[in-house]
């Protein structure tokens, strides 16, 4: 799976996605003198990624980090909470939910740069993730 995300500058993104969360970026390649295709993936990821946009107009760059009306927007799942929450306090990444225990298993919520929410979840063991078939 593949989605978009609105962003304000390609090298800025790329760099917190990186360096701030540990993405691998998969492509940059240029397109035209504004336009790129960059695409990024969580570290383990086995298929999920996502594709930078440069916002191109005035109603893009308005939705830059709010593309969901102010709800959590991504979710990213780990193998150990505790170890990626101090990664994001390290890297001053605003928390905006500390790490919280629900029926699911740990969460706790952040900000990306631009103010996007993301999710990000420790599911407990017994929890089994749902297999598409096709």
């Amino acid at each position: 799976m593949q989605m978009a995300l609105l962003v304000k500058d390609y090298d800025e993104a790329i760099a917190f996605y990186t360096k701030k969360l540990h993405f691998k970026l998969i492509e940059d390649t240029t397109l035209s003198d504004t336009k790129r295709w960059v695409v990024i993936a969580p570290p383990g990821s086995s298929g999920c990624r996502l594709l930078l946009a440069k916002a191109a107009n005035e109603q893009q760059l308005h939705c830059v980090g709010n593309q969901t009306g102010g709800r959590v927007f991504l979710f990213l799942h780990t193998d150990n909470i505790q170890r990626d929450y101090e990664n994001l306090l390290h890297n001053k990444v605003n928390i905006v939910s500390e790490p919280q225990q629900q029926p699911y298993g740990t969460v706790l919520v952040f900000e990306d740069l631009y103010g996007n929410k993301w999710d990000l979840i420790e599911r407990k063991d017994e929890i089994k993730y749902p297999i598409i078939n096709s």
